[in-house]
């Protein structure tokens, strides 16, 4: 796994798609910082947390896109598929190394901090909650990701749909909120998006809440999208 893992990672810097990915998310989270700290003279970050994940919603796609999509592309998956590692191995080497980028494009909110730092007290319960919010959503995001990225061997293709996918789990609570009082199985449907819902979860944390069943919530939906990643690959490897 830590070959996959020091592969992966190289060739995000040398084909530069970590320096873009870093310097879109730097950019756009430093614009939401201004507009809802920095010029408001507000210690209080949840209002930016909770733009952020728009952030993360249309950047992880572009972070997810080549993870396998160009080993397919390339006819190099053929070769991973039959060296003497395990598909979990080849799997969690990816996502780990797009998951440690990810991680290095969020620690600027601690950047933000000491900035934070001039205009008040920093609240870092609620700055470490958010941060954790964000880790936990980017680990489940970069899963279903991967997943998608695995099923075609175009990198575009990979985003769009992998974009897709993302904003219809957005969106759906917002398609269902007049379900909740209909009829039984407008109830059901109801029941069954918010259990499954991105948006709400992530936005408790921002508001300073932590729940459990949240953070099993995400680290679950990593582990499944995972484990169908391996299963697509499982099936490649004995076509």
């Amino acid at each position: 796994m830590l070959a996959i893992y020091r592969r992966e990672m190289g060739a995000f810097f040398t084909s530069g798609l970590a320096y873009v990915f870093l310097a879109v998310f730097w950019l756009v989270s430093g614009i939401f910082f201004y507009n809802n700290v920095v010029i408001t003279g507000n210690s209080d970050t949840s209002t930016m947390f909770q733009s952020m994940f728009i952030i993360v919603l249309f950047l992880i796609p572009l972070l997810t896109m080549k993870l396998l999509s160009e080993e397919k592309k390339n006819r190099t998956d053929q070769g991973l598929l039959t060296a003497p590692i395990g598909l979990w191995e080849i799997v969690l080497g990816k996502y780990f190394a797009a998951l440690t980028l990810y991680v290095i494009a969020e620690s600027i909110i601690f950047v933000y901090a000491f900035i934070i730092n001039y205009l008040g007290d920093v609240i870092w319960p609620t700055l470490l909650g958010n941060y954790f919010a964000m880790l936990f959503l980017g680990a489940a995001f970069i899963a279903v990701g991967l997943f998608v990225s695995s099923l075609t061997e175009n990198q575009m293709a990979s985003a769009v749909v992998c974009l897709v996918v993302l904003f219809v789990l957005y969106l759906s609570e917002n398609l269902v909120a007049n379900f909740e009082n209909g009829n039984f199985a407008k109830r059901i449907a109801y029941k069954a998006v918010m259990n499954m819902a991105f948006y709400s979860r992530y936005i408790e944390f921002t508001r300073g809440v932590f729940s459990l069943p949240s953070v099993l919530f995400f680290v679950s939906t990593a582990f499944v999208f995972n484990f169908l990643t391996v299963k697509v690959l499982e099936k490649r490897r004995w076509s």
